[in-house]
């Protein structure tokens, strides 16, 4: 039968396999409704950059393993984790067409669950901006209105969800890349634990072990659900999250008990919030208070400088490398034909990286992560906005400027928190609770114990049952009229 897209778009991960287990509708049926998705909202978005349709109806049918979300559609951030002989161009010119003759662990574990790959979505090149606006492949527009940025770097994955093509979509998070596009697009981003999600076979870890990979989503159910299809250890991995006691799915409807949360309702490390992004953080502690929660305004004591500096060395030192091992691979000679100037000028700062420097900002993050890990002896739950500001227009974070360093002065003033939690390996989600007078979503982020993701599903269930945001849809999505 053929599914309205209205009614595709309705349903989270886990609704829409449970109409094709119980033959409500069929697997090609889904899959068309995506498409057609696709085709109607990619025009004016820019989301999604390559459909892998032939190799979707090919795998639909040969015939789909049984697991929770068979049948379900799924997009890849094109940066990171490869489908065997499809084109990865890390939204870039220079690495753009690169291809690997494998799937990486974790796109075999989403195929094992019964996740339909039908594309890949825009990222700024390298991952390295906070908005997804690359030279190779063009500016993906948030969904909530046009012109302003989805955030990044996993942009094209949160548009996407955020519009209805898709229920959930990859991402990966190294400095909030995860975290940032879910909040300005009004979706559920989880940044797990280090160690949860493996990036196996091609790294053990990334950027000093500050990247994660996970996924976008509209519901929290499909983050703890997809959570529990990718989590655990793979041979070789340097580290090992703790595990769960029960399934993270179990955790969304389990009361989380009273709860004590800090809250940032202004400001942190000298970085002051957006009256937006303040006024979204009360409502949320005014909510969390309503539920039964002690919340307090107190925060996390640590050195933001000092970590900044560390970031940026494993920053540079990642790009840097990225550079020129593809030039080694490839034969292309780095330049500002095929590289964005801020991959420039950080492959430049790469190259005045001492063995010394390298190792003192590793010490610096362990000492940074222990101080603020202190807060979780006596707190369950640290309590901010997701972004210190709301989703600026496109151009404010454009990476290929002549003036670079204004350009992460601008990147860390929008996003002046979230790198902390890739620092010392915490997991976070991002929420989305609150919208500003201009329609634009402001998330809120709650960040807790190592290992302790369960604790951040019960109460984002708590928060979800108590401020639903289902019914809530942008502008540019397949529920809009036009569309």
């Amino acid at each position: 039968m053929k599914l309205p897209l209205a009614e595709y778009g309705e349903c989270d991960g886990l609704a829409l396999a449970a109409l094709i287990r119980n033959g409500d509708v069929g697997v090609s049926d889904v899959l068309e409704a995506a498409i057609a998705a696709i085709d109607r909202l990619n025009p004016e978005l820019n989301a999604v950059t390559l459909t892998m349709a032939g190799q979707a109806e090919a795998a639909v049918a040969a015939g789909l393993p049984d697991g929770p979300y068979t049948g379900v559609p799924f997009l890849l951030k094109d940066l990171s984790p490869t489908v065997a002989d499809v084109a990865t161009s890390a939204g870039s010119r220079f690495f753009g067409g690169a291809t690997k003759p494998y799937d990486t662990e974790l796109v075999r574990r989403w195929k094992r669950a019964g996740l339909v790959m039908l594309g890949k979505t825009n990222t700024p090149e390298c991952g390295s901006s906070g908005s997804t606006e690359p030279v190779a492949t063009g500016p993906t527009h948030n969904p909530w209105r046009l012109g302003h940025t989805p955030g990044g770097s996993s942009g094209g994955s949160a548009a996407a969800v955020a519009a209805g093509i898709v229920p959930a979509a990859h991402a990966s998070d190294g400095g909030g890349s995860i975290r940032g596009p879910a909040s300005c697009c009004g979706l559920v981003g989880l940044k797990p634990t280090r160690g949860r999600n493996t990036l196996a076979p091609d790294a053990g870890e990334a950027w000093q072990g500050f990247v994660s990979e996970h996924v976008v989503s509209r519901s929290v159910r499909d983050s703890a659900a997809l959570l529990d299809a990718t989590a655990g250890y793979c041979p070789g991995d340097p580290h090992i999250a703790p595990p769960p006691s029960r399934p993270f799915l179990e955790e969304v409807r389990t009361p989380p008990g009273r709860l004590r949360i800090g809250a940032a309702l202004s400001g942190v490390a000298g970085k002051t919030f957006h009256p937006d992004a303040a006024a979204a953080t009360a409502q949320a502690a005014r909510l969390l208070a309503d539920l039964g929660h002690e919340v307090e305004e107190v925060s996390p004591e640590y050195d933001w400088q000092l970590l900044l500096d560390a970031f940026m060395i494993f920053f540079a030192a990642g790009v840097g490398r990225a550079i020129e091992e593809h030039a080694q691979i490839s034969g292309k000679v780095p330049g500002p034909d095929l590289i964005e100037r801020n991959n420039l000028w950080l492959w430049e700062q790469s190259k005045r990286i001492g063995c010394t420097d390298y190792l003192r900002a590793i010490s610096q993050v362990n000492t940074i992560s222990r101080q603020f890990a202190r807060f979780f002896a006596t707190h369950d739950l640290w309590l901010t906005p997701t972004m210190a500001e709301p989703p600026p227009a496109h151009g404010y974070l454009h990476a290929d400027v002549d003036d670079v360093p204004e350009f992460f002065r601008r990147l860390w003033q929008f996003n002046p928190i979230n790198w902390v939690y890739n620092a010392n390996g915490h997991p976070a989600i991002t929420l989305p609770l609150h919208c500003n007078a201009a329609g634009l979503p402001i998330g809120v982020m709650l960040g807790g114990r190592f290992g302790d993701e369960a604790v951040l599903f019960r109460v984002a269930g708590q928060l979800e049952e108590a401020l639903p945001w289902r019914n809530r849809h942008p502008p540019v999505s397949i529920f809009a009229d036009g569309y």
